[in-house]
């Protein structure tokens, strides 16, 4: 009922997964054995595996298509490109130079891309040109981004690419709710409520149980020398970051997978409005409470994001019954199992972490674990519904996959 996967053509889902792990791999390798026999290479290091990295990633691609193109899975599949050629830029007789309508949709998506930069990595930007943090901060800030940032990588950017796949194609892009298909239209809201809610509660079991556990995941990953710093707050603040990452993820797949090319054009000047603010308020956050106030800064910009997304679905589903926006409530027993679970936990690591010795830290998670497994509990009790969305999407998928 959920997802009609079979309306969904030319996505190589499978080439994608299988290229980019390879090209992953394959730098990570590269990296591990210069850094290992050639130290003193430095950044040359970094380089030699990005380059490592786009290389194969072409290559994947290239060698793919080339026996794709042509053959008869490609035929039966009425693929629109017959030979690699056709990839390249080529000049059409009795056509124009330029094609100003694809010039000027070309030129929305660049602008929309440029800004999206601005508003992902401004901070690095404002740390290089203005120099507000010293090389010691700016590495230690690196780290919690780079470990923090797992998650959204890991779990929510699959999800936010997968399904804005799936709205793209059960409901037409610039078009009302009274103008769709109502049954897609109701299939659409149920999807987008069951992944509201879904990533709303990865996001606040990460956001609950990161803050009692950041200073002890930094003193095992990294010692004494991350966990007694910034380290600690920093992660703190980032598990706050990755709720507003989470909800943000879902709301902009499906404002973007319906927005027509109008609405992003006037989408590009709020996000030009946004990545000026959001430098700013990087700038002077930075200033008042060091390498924490990017972080304060990226939630603020979350949470404008999140504002506009909420608002467009709310203005595209008023004159419908659907209410998706309801999955971003949830349960009030679910919601107070997680401030006594916070609370429990937060106390916990006063009297127990980090500078007590081992044992103290073994009672300290497995106070945490309890927690956690109260809290799951109380989830499969209270959110059957998306248990069992969870169930025919997801482990579904994986258990045809095995066999």
């Amino acid at each position: 009922m959920w997802l009609s996967w079979q309306k969904i053509k030319f996505v190589f889902f499978f080439l994608k997964v299988i290229a980019e792990s390879f090209s992953v791999l394959s730098k990570c390798v590269l990296t591990v054995i210069l850094v290992i026999l050639y130290p003193q290479w430095g950044l040359y290091i970094f380089s030699l595996a990005q380059l490592l990295y786009t290389s194969i990633l072409v290559m994947c691609y290239v060698i793919y298509f080339m026996t794709f193109l042509g053959s008869p899975e490609a035929t039966k599949k009425s693929f629109p490109v017959a030979r690699m050629k056709a990839l390249l830029p080529n000049l059409v007789e009795d056509e124009t130079f330029v094609n100003w309508k694809e010039a000027r949709l070309t030129w929305s998506f660049f602008k929309q891309s440029f800004l999206k930069q601005i508003l992902t990595e401004g901070e690095r930007y404002v740390m290089t040109f203005l120099n507000v943090l010293n090389f010691g901060d700016q590495g230690v800030y690196d780290i919690i981004n780079n470990l923090g940032s797992l998650v959204a990588r890991f779990i929510f950017l699959p999800i936010e690419e997968s399904f804005y796949v799936f709205f793209a194609k059960v409901l037409e892009r610039g078009k009302n709710v009274k103008h769709q298909k109502q049954d897609d239209v109701a299939t659409a809201a149920s999807v987008l409520e069951l992944l509201l809610k879904l990533v709303l509660l990865i996001g606040l079991t990460i956001t609950v149980f990161g803050y009692a556990y950041s200073q002890l995941a930094l003193d095992v990953y990294g010692g004494s020398m991350l966990s007694s710093g910034t380290g600690p707050s920093l992660l703190r603040c980032y598990s706050l970051y990755v709720l507003f990452l989470a909800v943000n993820g879902v709301t902009e797949c499906f404002t973007f997978a319906l927005m027509c090319k109008e609405e992003v054009d006037k989408y590009n000047f709020v996000m030009l409005a946004l990545s000026f603010t959001f430098l700013c308020i990087s700038y002077f956050l930075t200033h008042w409470h060091g390498s924490v106030g990017f972080i304060l800064a990226n939630c603020f910009n979350m949470g404008i994001r999140i504002a506009h997304s909420i608002h467009f679905i709310y203005d595209f589903f008023k004159e419908s019954t659907c209410r998706p926006l309801s999955g971003l409530l949830p349960s009030p027993l679910l919601l107070l199992v997680y401030i006594i679970s916070g609370a429990i936990t937060v106390f916990s690591e006063v009297f127990f972490c980090c500078d007590k010795g081992w044992m103290a830290r073994l009672i300290h998670i497995s106070v945490g674990a309890l927690c956690l497994a109260a809290t799951i509990v109380t989830m499969f009790c209270t959110e059957t519904k998306l248990i069992g969305f969870v169930r025919s999407q997801f482990l579904s998928q994986y258990m045809k996959k095995g066999t």
